[in-house]
């Protein structure tokens, strides 16, 4: 077989470019020092937050970094004001009131529900 080129990948120095004239803060990328500072919380609650509240985040060479736009973006929307949360919940409310499969769902789980608190349990402590 012929030999083909060494494909093994050149290291060239790294070019230093100048930080180029800022247009806002949305395309900062913060490292979790500063993405803490800039949320005034500990860092380790930075990352708890990226793995319990979605916190838009990632872990690259075991160095976090976080894009500031969507943290400020994750701050707008994470906590839904109630008149919006109520409103999808009456949305969804009467929603499968007129599906035909709605009332054999509901029969069979009352039955199972009946039939393994008669096995073991008490219905005193499911009727409140």
């Amino acid at each position: 077989m012929p030999r083909t080129k060494d494909r093994r990948p050149v290291s060239r120095p790294r070019s230093q470019v100048p930080p180029g004239p800022s247009h806002g803060s949305s395309g900062e990328v913060l490292t979790l020092a500063e993405a803490a500072a800039y949320l005034r919380l500990p860092e380790a609650d930075v990352v708890g937050s990226v793995h319990s509240q979605g916190l838009p985040g990632r872990c690259i060479a075991g160095e976090w970094r976080f894009l500031k736009a969507a943290i400020q973006q994750w701050l707008a929307t994470a906590s839904l004001p109630w008149d919006t949360t109520k409103a999808a919940i009456l949305e969804l409310a009467g929603k499968y009131r007129d599906d035909p499969d709605l009332a054999p769902i509901v029969e069979g789980a009352y039955r199972r529900r009946d039939s393994s608190t008669a096995e073991g349990g008490s219905r005193s402590s499911l009727q409140g």
